[in-house]
């Protein structure tokens, strides 16, 4: 029963998908149907089209870059890619940028060709014209030359400081939108649902279909992409977890099934949309330089717009009448439905307001970073470690366990590696929760 209502549902799932794909793909641009750059953080404030893949096989990983000078990108420089068998060489297009699909993970070396840079343009002091990158743990690398003078300001260590704490507040909000569903599932049902990176994932892709492929402005993309998600919360609790909790499944086999549906929903967005990453051209990337301080737009409007949603959610848990009853159940579920409240339906809200803040945080992560089949599972260990942190099943609980993950990943850079941020964040959650297990809003409970 439960293999054939995971089996439907993951089929009306990848048709609904195809179906928005298919009617986005003609209105979109060559840079959407294109693999998607991802040689830089910041988005550009201009669409442009990457360059047309290279290979004559379809790959998943994928070596990119981008080669300007000053602001503007350098065409028709040679790049070749070497290694595993393998070599070819592309040239960047109008954009400086280009893109070499590889067949298999592995090292191999990028070597640009100075002889075709144009005159008055050579590559930076100290910057080596081949280096050499491996393809691991991700499917896809970008590769810099940079070129002319290092014109970039050094800042000291308050300056430092004050930008990581900026950016962890920000990943903090935008961790405490998706980290809220996971913490209202749990204390209405007590099921742990590893699903819930990949209701992120909707939202962004939902967001990326309307906002770029079909071209609608990104304030209308997003409230698609939101409603969408608040339909997939729905569908999630009335095709699976519903039947499943009128069978009286425990818990235990209930959070497998939601392992093997979050599996099955990643390759369903790996089908529909491909392996390649999505950049949200949208036009929010201007830069908004506030001191030492160089944010864009899509990070002042994500950071504003996550502080009023969760203000929101705070109030309807605790001055509406569903949220109270929410809160209810989430203390004790039998006690609510004694009383009269309809525990079922609350829990159909509860999942319809998961899925719905979910997405928000999908479009905002979209605008943050970029778009990607798997980027929900990326962040879904921090999800879990900010729920865990604040205390399961309370929702203020997340939001602080949220801000607390959020600040020291983005601190911790001051001191060890990027690659270890998300390493030290988890490190934290062990050591808080060797001085107070219940987390820190959690309540004690008595065992035996």
């Amino acid at each position: 029963m439960v293999g054939r209502l995971a089996l439907v549902f993951a089929s009306v799932l990848s048709v609904c998908f195809a179906l928005v794909v298919s009617i986005g793909m003609p209105a979109a641009s060559a840079s959407a149907a294109a693999p998607a750059s991802v040689d830089t953080v910041h988005l550009s404030a201009t669409p442009a089209p990457s360059p047309e893949p290279t290979s004559d096989f379809t790959s998943t990983f994928t070596v990119s870059g981008i080669i300007k000078s000053g602001d503007e990108g350098v065409e028709s420089v040679d790049v070749a890619v070497s290694g595993n068998g393998f070599d070819e060489t592309v040239s960047t297009n109008a954009q400086g940028r280009w893109t070499v699909n590889v067949p298999e993970p592995g090292t191999y070396t990028v070597a640009l060709d100075e002889s075709t840079l144009p005159d008055g343009v050579a590559l930076r002091d100290g910057t080596e014209a081949s280096k050499e990158i491996t393809l691991a743990q991700t499917n896809s690398v970008s590769v810099l030359f940079p070129t002319g003078e290092d014109t970039r300001q050094t800042t000291g260590f308050g300056e430092q400081l004050l930008i990581r704490i900026v950016a962890g507040l920000n990943f903090g909000l935008l961790l405490a939108l998706a980290a809220i569903g996971i913490t209202l599932i749990f204390g209405t049902t007590g099921l742990n649902n590893f699903a819930q990176g990949e209701m992120v994932t909707f939202g962004a892709i939902m967001s990326w279909v309307f906002g770029v492929l079909l071209g609608l402005n990104i304030v209308v993309a997003t409230i698609v992409a939101v409603l969408l998600g608040a339909v997939f919360g729905y569908l999630n609790d009335a095709v699976i977890w519903k039947p499943l909790r009128r069978r009286g499944v425990r818990l235990v086999q209930a959070m497998v099934v939601s392992i093997g549906l979050s599996i099955v929903l990643r390759y369903v967005y790996l089908f529909n949309i491909g392996g390649q990453t999505k950049t949200m051209n949208v036009g929010l990337s201007t830069p908004v330089i506030i001191g030492p301080l160089r944010l864009t737009v899509a990070t002042l409007i994500s950071m504003g717009l996550s502080v009023v949603v969760l203000l929101a959610v705070g109030y309807f848990l605790t001055r509406t009448r569903i949220g109270k009853a929410t809160r209810a159940v989430s203390d004790n579920a039998s006690l609510a439905a004694a009383s009269g409240i309809n525990v079922d339906r609350i829990i159909r809200i509860v999942w319809i307001l998961a899925g719905a803040l979910s997405a928000l945080a999908g479009v905002m992560f979209a605008l943050y970073r970029q778009v990607s089949w798997d980027m929900g599972f990326q962040i879904l260990l921090m999800m879990f470690a900010a729920v865990t942190l604040g205390g399961l099943g309370t929702a203020f609980g997340a939001l602080i366990g949220s801000i607390v993950v959020g600040l020291f990943v983005e601190l911790s850079t001051l001191v060890l590696p990027p690659d270890l941020k998300y390493a030290s964040a988890l490190v934290v959650l062990i050591l808080v929760l060797l001085v107070r297990p219940q987390g820190i809003l959690g309540r004690r409970e008595r065992i035996g």
